[in-house]
């Protein structure tokens, strides 16, 4: 697969720097805002199943978006063709939003020289034959290390972006984004019953140290246990009582509950069930949640956002009191506030909105085993498939794909069809300890919003919830 080694559209597509400025310019005069963003991306992935290869694709995609934002309305046209006739059209497009509008353009984005990931391309350091091998290495692995196991299916996936944001009067910003992903499912049976386990992990780097014996060799362990944990797992209980969340990936309950209720527009828009609420305690004291698009090479994390902010490590909900919410430009400016660097959209296709990045709550300073020790009659919530929330409410349903009984301090059987059940803003009030154990999750996550995806990271430490109901069998 070809690599690209120059990132400049202007020379790729053989677009005039001063034509296209120009354009830009034109099309965003009398607006409060907006921007061209071009994108070009080249991605891979292979899906090994059933003992055989049954995916292998390459694709690139290149495009541009050019929005007018005035007001609180936005002027929005895209196209996958790169010249200047496209451009032309594009910027035809969006005068319909500023019919009768004179505005002031906002500020452009504050300068950052902060790189949170390598600019090589992870596409082009293994073969084909290389990743192949690679896969088929992890299936005879996996099957070899239990006369239990079934079905095996592991998948290996890349991409690797460069996108450039111009702004009226001849402001460019770009950036080089590498992202890979390496996942392990794990089918084991006895009898008529079988149950399946996954583990995955990626990051924005290249393969290299994912494809390790050591580490894929690891991903198959903790995949392969899970299915085995699951197949001795009783029939869960049902009702309200104490739940257990153990740390890193079970952050995803925090994301989905909490996380999404504190993006900026759902909070202009007063629909968020914590709207309105600043400097409100919304959360048990020591509850502390922060979204950082900051991190190095994590999932979740970029240089600058998809609007061309400097991405920020903000606080949420500091001790228990709501501080802020996230935001893209169009929404603070709106709200009277600055960005934060959230403003992130799916692809050139896609208009940006406030969205999260790595949204975690900060440790405390209890020991995991000492939280296990309180509970007298709960259940203790290790790993989720996933779940639902409505963003007005807050009310969530999570499925879990591990869990535990737990009885006078005691982890016993694991749990089946585990569903928890509650709503965001009251779920933080119960939080009554907080383990030390902080972690972040493997680096697979992927957030849904407005029918955009975007890959985000989320973690926690082990906490305790005096209160949660809980979905399975009647008690």
């Amino acid at each position: 697969m070809p690599v690209m080694t120059n990132p400049l559209f202007f020379s790729r597509a053989g677009l005039d720097p001063s034509e296209t400025q120009s354009i830009v310019d034109d099309a965003l005069k009398d607006a409060d805002d907006g921007e061209l963003y071009l994108e070009y991306t080249q991605s891979e992935a292979f899906v090994f199943d059933d003992n055989r290869l049954k995916t292998a694709s390459y694709d690139v995609t290149q495009g541009f978006g050019l929005r007018a934002v005035c007001d609180e309305s936005t002027g929005y046209a895209h196209s996958s063709e790169l010249s200047a006739s496209a451009l032309k059209r594009a910027g035809d497009a969006v005068q319909a939003v500023k019919t009768g509008y004179s505005g002031a353009l906002a500020e452009g984005p504050a300068r950052t020289n902060v790189k949170l990931y390598p600019d090589e391309n992870p596409l082009g350091g293994m073969s084909f034959t290389e990743k192949t091998k690679l896969l088929e290495d992890i299936n005879e692995y996996a099957r070899r290390r239990d006369p239990r196991v079934r079905q095996v299916s592991c998948s290996l996936s890349g991409e690797w972006s460069a996108i450039e944001i111009m702004r009226p009067g001849g402001e460019l910003i770009r950036d080089i984004r590498p992202l890979v992903r390496l996942g392990v499912s794990v089918t084991a049976g006895e009898g008529d019953r079988q149950e399946s386990g996954s583990h995955g992990v990626g990051g924005r780097e290249g393969y290299a140290q994912y494809i390790t014996p050591d580490a894929w060799q690891g991903q198959v362990d903790e995949a392969l246990r899970q299915a085995l944990v699951n197949l001795e797992a009783i029939p869960a209980p049902a009702g309200e009582m104490e739940v257990v969340l153990g740390p890193g990936w079970t952050g995803v309950l925090l994301h989905e509950a909490v996380g999404h209720g504190l993006e900026g527009d759902f909070n202009r828009k007063q629909t968020s069930a914590f709207a309105g609420r600043l400097g409100e305690r919304v959360a048990a004291p020591g509850v502390t949640v922060v979204d950082d698009g900051t991190l190095i090479g994590r999932r979740g994390s970029l240089s600058v956002d998809d609007e061309g902010v400097a991405t920020a490590r903000t606080v949420l909900i500091e001790d228990g009191i709501l501080k802020g919410y996230m935001q893209d430009r169009m929404n603070a400016r709106l709200m009277g506030t600055d960005p934060t660097g959230n403003g992130r959209r799916e692809s050139f296709a896609s208009q940006p909105m406030p969205r999260m990045t790595n949204t975690f709550m900060l440790a405390g300073d209890r020991a995991p085993e000492d939280i296990l020790k309180t509970v007298k009659d709960g259940v203790y919530a290790v790993n989720f498939s996933g779940g639902q929330v409505d963003i007005t409410s807050g009310k969530f349903v999570f499925n879990c794909t591990e869990a535990y009984r737990v009885k006078n301090g005691k982890v016993g059987a694991p749990l089946k069809n585990v569903a928890l059940i509650g709503d965001g803003p009251s779920v933080l009030t119960r939080v009554s300890m907080i383990g030390d154990d902080f972690a972040l999750d493997t680096g697979v996550g992927v957030c849904g919003k407005a029918g955009q995806s975007v890959p985000v990271g989320v973690g926690q430490p082990t906490i305790k919830i005096d209160a949660l109901t809980v979905g399975g069998a009647a008690a």
